[in-house]
């Protein structure tokens, strides 16, 4: 039995990714910041470890064959690269440091598909693709490309594989975190939705690509772990469809965005936290499209439909609902 040590496990790519170890039968250990009694079932095969991404793990990792590292800083509103960088870069390095002195033979950073650069419908990005504005001005983007680079500069003894996820939607989003686009569209009368389009991806398919990457990645490659291209509208539209709703669509006007990015701007520069910003506001304009074809090819995914995922995390949020 294989033992793999894993970061982030609470969140939603995290616990689905634990879900799909301990289906597979891996040995797991996994960082949490703090046990609580509602992390779920007890597995014979799962140790809780307390700590931070700067806690000494060492006496952990003895005997461990994979780290995995989903933890990250992810929100969008944060004011500096320094909020960012500590924990997607230099969280990084102490991890992948432990790692190495232990032995480890693979590392898999999940990063994030807006390091590398989107495309078209006709032409979607891939992972040879180079990143582009506005995620070169992405804070979060940049820290996590910064990590990227240190990881494949250092892939020696133990081997690099990066998995580059797009948008995730899917069962077990507990606080929610991307799946509060669900909420901007579900039990709406009327939904504003932005002229623009992303690729969206079912978090137990980017799960399954986390742990194939165990096995199948290949050392020192990049993975995007992409589902569907899809405009704003129609992903709303399947909102829609699957929550049995008629609501009434309103575009939001490109300039509406600008003046909002503006807006965002100002409020940064007095030090007041937003998700508005210039660059935030252009991603919802633009068709930020990916292509999964390598990772279907090495990995062997077989991508879920964007129905599923949006139709599995209704029914996870039903659920949290009824228990409140």
């Amino acid at each position: 039995m294989k033992k793999v040590f894993v970061t982030g496990t609470t969140g939603l790519l995290g616990t689905n990714v634990l879900i799909k170890l301990l289906n597979d039968g891996y040995s797991v250990i996994a960082l949490v910041r703090k046990k609580s009694s509602d992390m779920g079932t007890e597995n014979e095969n799962l140790t809780w470890v307390e700590g931070d991404l700067f806690t000494d793990i060492s006496e952990h990792l003895k005997g461990v064959d994979c780290v995995i590292h989903i933890a990250a800083e992810t929100r969008q509103n944060l004011l500096s690269y320094h909020d960012y960088r500590k924990i997607n870069h230099e969280a990084v390095v102490h991890m992948f440091s432990q790692a190495v002195a232990a032995d480890a033979k693979r590392f898999i950073f999940v990063s994030s598909a807006n390091t590398l650069g989107y495309g078209s419908i006709q032409e979607p990005g891939n992972e040879k693709s180079p990143q582009k504005y506005p995620f070169t001005c992405s804070l979060y983007a940049k820290s996590k490309l910064e990590a990227e680079h240190f990881l494949l500069k250092n892939n020696k003894t133990t081997e690099v594989v990066i998995v580059n996820p797009s948008f995730m939607i899917g069962a077990y989003d507990q606080k929610p975190s991307s799946g509060r686009i669900i909420y901007w569209a579900w039990k709406k009368k009327v939904v504003f939705y932005p002229k623009g389009g992303k690729n969206f991806v079912h978090a137990e398919d980017a799960a399954i690509g986390i742990v194939n990457a165990i096995e199948k990645g290949k050392k020192g490659e990049k993975y995007l772990l992409a589902g569907e291209n899809l405009k704003y509208k129609d992903f709303f539209k399947k909102i829609n469809r699957i929550t049995a709703q008629n609501p009434f669509m309103i575009p939001i006007p490109n300039t509406g965005l600008i003046v909002l990015g503006k807006i965002g701007d100002v409020l940064r520069a007095l030090h007041i936290k937003t998700d508005l910003s210039s660059e935030n506001m252009k991603a919802l304009r633009i068709d930020n499209f990916y292509s999964n074809l390598k990772s279907v090819e090495e990995l062997g995914i077989r991508y879920q439909s964007i129905d599923k995922a949006v139709e599995d995390a209704v029914a996870y949020f039903k659920i949290k609902e009824r228990k409140l």
